[in-house]
């Protein structure tokens, strides 16, 4: 599976075992240079300068190979080398020994006049702050793409952590980053993607099978990671082998964001969706909604009737709802009742610093997806300081599934989902314009919907929000949240 993601380490492991399995590092570092050259000569024409700035360790190597391959095709090239030569060693010193043009410590008037820099400084694996003379270095490639320069990171631009997307004190602001063989979670998670630029993976001689047994199990949210279980309606199918999702709608005052998620689950494909309220909600509800169907369930018991009907399989509680006893109440009559759950908002934030209690109430139900943004995290594992201060995001989501025994679905602009098995997923396709009220009550809906149809719970909650990111897409600038679900049905003919 290509949208597999490589943390530092697992790369690592990847170049050892080709390394081990006959395939010379240098050959390695060849490639991985080419690629980088062959991307400068795909924008830039023979001739251009072109400053290749190399540290010290194998991501400089990559650039003394790129920096002789571009001079062989004609580019007029300076290499800049941080430190002394004597610190370069392995195959980035035989790199460096078939470089045979000139090398010059770090030149900004030279870097202001050229039209592309490489940062070859530091990979994925920088695991410490950029200070002193490394950081003027950092700042000098920023100052000259401010003054025009084209920008090209080898691998993940100088100073983002590749595990976390953090920055180490300053980061190169890239253009375009050529990565190898897989992408790295820092070039998808925030801020780190936003240093990165266009990502481009070039592939360098390591075998898929080699990647496999690195045992990664992070992956890039696309449609190659969940299609193959995506529902499709059957020819001979009708509405209730579609699924029933019930949705729990607050008070009168509160059924906005119920209404929200019961549209996305009517639109991803739930045969039938029931807003299920107390009895001074009913009119409200009944006045707005059309295809969506209002029964009455008032608390834990109205909910627990509603779900005799075996048929309801599905179900959203939290949206609008409120926080308290009520709503962590229906959550385990929900859960007793042996449904598909998803929880949102309130229901989430009802179990402040309980997420033991959670992980219990949620041990009978058939599967649960949790969405909280990050306050609602916080609140739920509030004093558990090993999952909500672990500075990687995908560590945090992957902790926290494991410590409830259900998926989580950690939004944001970099959402991440996942399992308690280890599985996690990150998304990279959402615009800044789902920051709105209501997007996640949507999102929300489009989880419950996939369930609805069967859908495995990490699968639908990859494919609601990879879904949830297209949809604003299409929507685009001044998108409100009722305009999602409107824009699913161009999503899906695309996506078919």
């Amino acid at each position: 599976m290509t949208n597999e993601i490589l943390t530092p380490r697992e790369m690592a492991e990847a170049d050892r075992r080709t390394i081990e399995a006959g395939t010379p590092g240098i050959v390695l570092m060849e490639k991985a240079g080419r690629a980088v050259a062959d991307a400068i000569l795909a924008r830039h024409q023979a001739g251009t300068p072109v400053a290749v700035v190399c540290g010290p360790g194998n991501n400089g190597g990559d650039g003394f190979v790129c920096a002789r391959l571009l001079s062989e095709r004609g580019c007029n090239v300076h290499v800049m080398l941080l430190g002394e030569r004597d610190a370069v060693r392995g195959d980035a010193a035989l790199a460096l020994q078939r470089w045979t043009g000139e090398i010059t410590p770090i030149d900004k008037d030279a870097l202001m006049k050229t039209g592309a820099v490489v940062d070859a400084l530091f990979g994925a694996g920088l695991s410490r702050p950029l200070t002193g003379e490394i950081a003027a270095a950092v700042e000098t490639i920023n100052a000259a793409r401010s003054a025009g320069a084209h920008v090209l990171a080898v691998d993940l631009p100088s100073g983002i952590d590749g595990t976390t997307g953090a920055v180490w004190g300053v980061a190169v602001q890239a253009d375009e980053t050529i990565t190898f063989c897989r992408k790295k979670p820092g070039h998808l998670l925030l801020p780190g993607r936003l240093f990165a630029g266009q990502v481009r993976v070039a592939d360098i001689g390591i075998a898929d099978a080699t990647v496999t047994a690195c045992g990664s199990q992070m992956f890039e949210n696309t449609p190659a990671l969940w299609r193959a279980s995506f529902p499709q309606p059957e020819p001979g199918g009708h509405k209730y082998s579609r699924g029933h999702a019930i949705v729990v709608s607050g008070p009168m005052f509160m059924t906005g964001a119920a209404r929200l998620a019961a549209r996305g689950a009517l639109r991803v494909g739930a045969g039938l969706v029931t807003v299920a309220a107390a009895k001074d909600a009913i009119p409200v509800l009944a006045a707005s909604l059309t295809a969506v169907m209002v029964r009455q369930a008032a608390g834990a018991r109205g909910l627990t009737q509603l779900l005799k009907d075996k048929r309801m399989n599905a179900v959203l509680l939290g949206p609008g709802q409120g926080v308290g006893t009520a709503t962590k109440n229906m959550v385990m009559a929900a859960a007793k009742a042996r449904r598909s759950l998803v929880l949102d908002a309130d229901a989430i934030t009802s179990f402040s610093r309980q997420a033991a209690v959670l992980a219990k109430a949620l041990k009978p139900a058939h599967e649960a997806v949790l969405t909280p943004h990050e306050g609602e995290f916080a609140r739920l594992f509030n004093g558990q300081k090993e999952i909500i201060e672990n500075p990687s995001k995908i560590e945090r989501a992957r902790a926290a599934a494991k410590a409830i025994g259900q998926i989580v679905l950690l939004k944001g602009a970099d959402t991440v989902v996942a399992a308690p098995d280890g599985r996690a997923a990150i998304a990279a396709n959402a615009p800044a314009d789902l920051a709105t009220a209501g997007s996640g009550d949507v999102l929300a809906g489009f989880v419950t919907g996939l369930l609805a149809q069967g859908m495995p719970a990490f699968e639908a909650a990859c494919a609601a929000v990879w879904l949830h990111g297209e949809c604003g897409q299409i929507a685009g600038r001044g998108l409100i949240s009722e305009d999602l679900p409107e824009a699913l049905p161009h999503v899906l003919r695309r996506l078919n």
